[in-house]
Parts: structure tokens; C-alpha cells; sequence
């Protein structure tokens, strides 16, 4: 390679000449370093909006590294450290933007090699200063919503003795260090230190610092005569150095932070919550709704008790399981595809109300509303039936919804969804006959709803009286004309043309029961790999009795979407499921 270089002297002096007249660059697409001082160049100008300002000092720097790897007597350190220093200068400099953006452009195109020594270099730099960058903690006082809500109301330019120390992540910095938009979980404090007369410790400490970083800062609270209330920096802290750039967005000659590839907002969900608020709004109000409907099922009696994950036998609904293997007992186990059939031994146990919140897994396909791991809660209640459970959906998801959006109207994809009228209710087969005008039965009947009649529901809708072929484990119509037309006492409710929850009278017949299996079963041998399994042991707990009961299973994913209004299921999934890239 050195030798190669020797061979280029020409044309690399006719480039440091250039260089020296003020012109561009110009690249030899076989050479192999100057490429990348060309991409510096080159990003320098789309980083910068006043790229004239730096394009001397950057042009120096450029020079110097050419003669670095001219002089072939330099090592490779040698010339990382003094591009370091060099970069470094700079961020010294009144253009002390343009340090960051080189540092995150050489982070984030350097080697493994070449990082690991600018990264060296960099802890060299702080530890001369006796700054460790990751400390072991933090004495805050205050809180950023603390601070905002204390001092809401001082009037424009008052100031105060108020001493606060706050702690967060710096999402930017302007004007040298001289305002500091500093973030944690609460939200927004801007943060101020006066370049001119700033104490010589903070002169010394505020360069070292970067966007990204986690500070902890203490003074005196006041507010600006713009009205912003604003920590004036007496003493920072170093709590943790980020060695990657936060993502930005370009638009026009304006930058802010964000992630333009959804993509990676859900594969790096980390950076989607740094830099984009509305995602980790999405979460704490899935969090609120999931703690909401706990409370509103504990304060009427029933009771949360967690069902195994791994199973012998993948029971509780219809659909193709996960299977693992378990090697102390040499057997292949299935991850849960519903928590039913052990909540039901529950009831039969003697608890009269229960329920579960937890993971299900279905190894099915994946789009904007399923994903193969998601969160269900199931209940069943003794002595009520499929009405009884109709009533406490629509009262728990009214409730639900005015706790965390504090109203019962909102909007979904641009559609208000009214949750303050009472839902509708209609039977499946008159839904059907309504929109094609034919009377059907079975799984023509079903298929006729899924194709004529499931998109058109957006408003609440509960759809009741079920196909026994789709329904193995609901109990058959008490209505006798209605039981030998094959129908059972089911309902599923609809949002937005999508199922919500699902809910039965729950079989309670053991015999019944066993030949509901034995014709899942033939649906099995004759190739449908989510027809229902054969489960033995629950057919000897239905024989010991299940007392009359209601059962409802509700997704919390798709609740969440309605009430976050978010278009895609991986929205308010922490991390959802993702190909795995090569």
C-alpha cells in the first residue's frame, strides 16, 4: 500500500495544490484514502449551513492528513491522534459545531480499528481533566416536570435564589454551550451558561461535552423575558459519554433530531424513545390503560393468578404454536397460544373470578395488526354468561378509555371512534343477511362476514351467535332452534373493522367438550395445523365441573393502537418482532 502511494506522488501533489489555490477535491476512484477525506468534504457541506466559515480550517486539516500519509514514516496512530487534535481545535474554535459533526462523521465511518482509538483518545482527553465518563451516580433535587411546574408562574425575567440540581440527556446545545436543551423523562429544561462570563472551570469542561451525553447540572432557576424557564449553569457533571451521534432529520437548511427510516425507529427502539416523544408517549399510555384495566377488574373481586407459558399441549384457541424443547425431561414443549384452558381448571378449582395479562405467542405471519408475540388479557367469571360478559366489556373499555384519554370520542387514522354511545349488538347471521341478503349457516356464514361485512364495522360493534365449526369451545345456543342450526353463544367486538375482544358462554359439558376436540382433531388429519388439539386433561377437569361461566379475551396490543392512535401494532410494542438483517 505504501509503495501504491508512491506511485500516485503526482497526482497527490497536483491535489495538495489545489488544495493550496482554493479548489475542490478532486477523487481517483482507485485510491483508497482519499475517498474518505472526500466524503468528510462532502459531508462537511451537508452538515453545515455556513459551510464557508469552516472551509478554511477543514481544508488545512485535509492538507495535513495528506501529508501525514505522504510522509510514509508516520504510523497509523500517529495520524488518528493528530486528526483528533485537529478536530479537536476546531471544536475550540467560534465554529464549535463543526467539531461534533466531524467526530460523529468519523464514528461513524472509521474501522473497528480506527474507533477504538479515537475512542482512546477521547477517554485520554477526559481523564487529564479528571472527568470519569461514567460515574457511579447523581444527587438530583428536582425533576425537569418538578422544576417547570414550580416555577410556571414567575413572571418574564424574574429570577430567583432557588438552587436545583437536575440530571438528563443533552438533545441540543447553541451558541457555544450558551443554551442547552436538556431532557429526561418528564420532558424540556433549558439550561444557560454566558460564553463571556462563564467561570474558567466551565470553559474548560464545556468543550469536552458532546450532544447525546447525560449531564448532571446544578444553579439557579429564573425565567427568560421570552418566558422559558431556564437553570443557569453553575456546576455540570459528566454522568454518562455517548460515543455514537444522535439521529437527525434534514429538512431544507433546518436539522433536527428524529429517525427517518421507521425501520430502525423499531429495530433501535433506544434511539425511537431518545428522539421522538410521541413513541414514548404511546408506551406509558399502553402502560396506563394495561395498569387501569387491572384496577377496574380488581376493584370488582376478581383475581390475577399467571398461567405457564411453556405447555404439553398448545390449547385455548386456534392457531399454530412456537415449540422449544425442554432437555431435563427430553420432551418438546409449545409456548402458550392462550392462557383459556388453565384459567378455566381455575374456575373449576373454586375461583369464581379471574384473570391474566401476559404474552402469547403464535407462530403466524406479521403485519400493521399482528405480531407473533403479543399481550392478551383473558377473565372468566362463574355464574354469568356470554351477555353478562358483553356488559362488563363495553363498561371496562369505557372505563379504560376516559382514564387515559380523559374522554370517551377520539380519533383513530383520522376516524372519530364515539365510545360514549351504547355499542351496538347484532347477530352475525342478520349482520350477513343485511349486506349480501342471503340467509347462510357454518363456515359459509363466517366467510361471507369476513369478506361483506367486518371492514364496514368502525364504531364499536359486539357480533354475536356464532358457528360451532369456528367456536370449539363455547357452549351451544340456549335457543333450540338456534343450537340445531349450529349456532353458539359467542361474541366478538369490533373497532375500525378489526376483532377486539372475544368472549363465550363457556362450554361447560365435559362430553360435549370431548366431541367438540375429536372433530378439531379430524380437521387436524386432514391438513388445518390451527385446528384445536385433543386435551385429555381438560376433559377430566370439566368432569369434576365447571360451574356456569362467562369468558372474555380482549387484545391489549390493539386496544392500544386505538387509544394511541398509532397505524402499525410494532407502534406500541416496545421491540417488536423484527427479520433478523444479515
Amino acid at each position: 500500500r505504501l509503495e501504491s502511494l508512491k506511485d500516485k506522488r503526482k497526482q497527490i501533489d497536483r491535489q495538495i495544490a489545489a488544495l493550496e489555490r482554493g479548489e475542490e477535491i478532486f477523487v481517483y476512484e482507485d485510491y483508497q484514502i482519499t475517498p474518505r477525506l472526500n466524503q468528510l468534504h462532502q459531508s462537511a457541506k451537508e452538515l453545515f449551513t455556513d459551510f464557508k466559515e469552516v472551509e478554511d480550517n477543514f481544508k488545512n486539516i485535509t492538507k495535513g492528513i495528506y501529508q501525514k500519509y505522504i510522509d510514509v514514516q508516520q504510523d497509523k496512530d500517529s495520524i488518528l491522534a493528530y486528526t483528533f487534535d485537529s478536530l479537536e481545535e476546531l471544536k475550540q474554535s467560534d465554529q464549535g459545531k463543526s467539531f461534533y459533526a466531524f467526530y460523529s462523521y468519523l464514528f461513524q465511518n472509521s474501522s473497528q480499528e480506527e474507533w477504538e482509538a479515537l475512542v482512546d483518545r477521547l477517554y485520554s482527553k477526559l481523564k487529564e481533566k479528571g472527568i470519569d465518563p461514567y460515574p457511579y451516580g447523581f444527587e438530583r433535587t428536582h425533576r425537569v416536570g418538578e422544576i417547570q411546574e414550580k416555577f410556571k408562574d414567575l413572571e418574564d425575567g424574574e429570577r430567583t435564589d432557588f438552587v436545583a440540581s437536575v440530571c438528563g440527556k443533552v438533545h441540543n446545545q447553541r451558541n457555544d454551550w450558551m443554551f442547552v436543551d436538556l431532557f429526561d423523562e418528564d420532558g424540556k429544561l433549558q439550561l444557560f451558561s454566558d460564553a463571556k462570563t462563564r467561570p474558567e472551570e466551565l470553559k474548560e469542561l464545556l468543550p469536552l461535552f458532546d450532544k447525546g451525553d447525560y449531564i448532571g447540572v446544578t444553579g439557579k432557576i429564573r425565567k427568560t423575558p421570552r418566558g422559558e424557564v431556564t437553570l443557569d449553569i453553575e456546576k455540570i457533571t459528566l454522568l454518562s459519554k455517548t460515543l455514537q451521534p444522535l439521529p437527525e432529520i434534514v429538512e431544507g437548511k433546518k436539522r433536527r433530531l428524529g429517525i427517518a427510516d421507521v425501520e430502525t425507529r423499531y429495530r433501535q427502539r433506544y434511539l425511537d424513545l431518545i428522539v421522538n416523544p410521541e413513541s414514548k408517549d404511546r408506551l406509558r399510555k399502553r402502560a396506563l390503560m394495561v395498569q387501569e384495566i387491572r384496577n377496574y377488574l380488581d376493584s370488582r373481586g376478581f383475581l390475577e393468578i399467571e398461567t405457564p407459558i411453556l405447555n404439553t399441549e398448545a390449547g385455548g384457541a386456534s392457531a399454530k404454536p412456537f415449540i422449544t424443547h425442554h432437555n431435563t425431561l427430553d420432551m418438546d414443549m409449545y409456548l402458550r397460544i392462550a392462557t383459556e384452558l388453565h384459567l378455566k381448571r381455575l374456575v373449576i378449582g373454586g375461583f369464581e373470578r379471574v384473570y391474566e395479562i401476559g404474552r402469547i405467542f403464535r407462530n403466524e405471519g406479521i403485519s400493521i395488526k399482528h405480531n407473533p408475540e403479543f399481550t392478551s388479557i383473558e377473565l372468566y367469571q362463574a355464574y354469568t354468561d356470554v351477555t353478562g360478559m358483553m356488559d362488563l366489556t363495553e363498561e371496562m373499555l369505557k372505563y379504560v378509555c376516559d382514564k387515559v384519554l380523559a374522554k370517551l370520542k377520539f380519533e383513530y387514522q383520522g376516524t372519530e371512534i364515539d365510545f360514549s354511545k351504547p355499542f351496538e349488538r347484532i347477530s352475525m347471521q342478520e349482520a350477513v343477511k343485511k349486506a349480501t341478503g342471503k340467509e347462510l349457516f357454518g363456515v359459509e356464514l363466517n366467510e361471507a362476514f369476513e369478506a361483506h361485512v367486518e371492514k364496514t364495522l368502525i364504531q364499536p360493534t359486539f357480533i354475536y351467535d356464532y358457528p360451532v365449526e369456528i367456536s370449539p369451545l363455547a357452549k351451544r345456543h340456549r335457543d333450540e332452534a338456534k343450537s340445531e342450526a349450529g349456532f353458539v353463544e359467542r361474541f366478538e367486538l369490533f373497532i375500525y373493522g378489526r376483532e377486539t375482544a372475544n368472549a363465550f358462554t363457556e362450554l361447560t359439558d365435559p362430553l360435549d367438550q370431548k366431541e367438540r376436540f375429536l372433530m378439531q382433531g379430524k380437521q387436524r388429519e386432514e391438513g388445518d395445523e390451527e385446528a384445536h388439539i385433543y386435551d385429555q386433561d381438560f376433559i377430566t377437569a370439566l368432569e369434576y365441573g365447571l360451574p356456569p361461566t362467562g369468558g372474555m379475551g380482549l387484545g391489549i396490543d390493539r386496544l392500544a393502537m386505538f387509544l394511541t392512535d398509532a397505524a402499525s401494532i410494532r407502534d406500541i410494542i416496545a421491540f417488536p418482532t423484527m427479520k433478523q438483517q444479515v
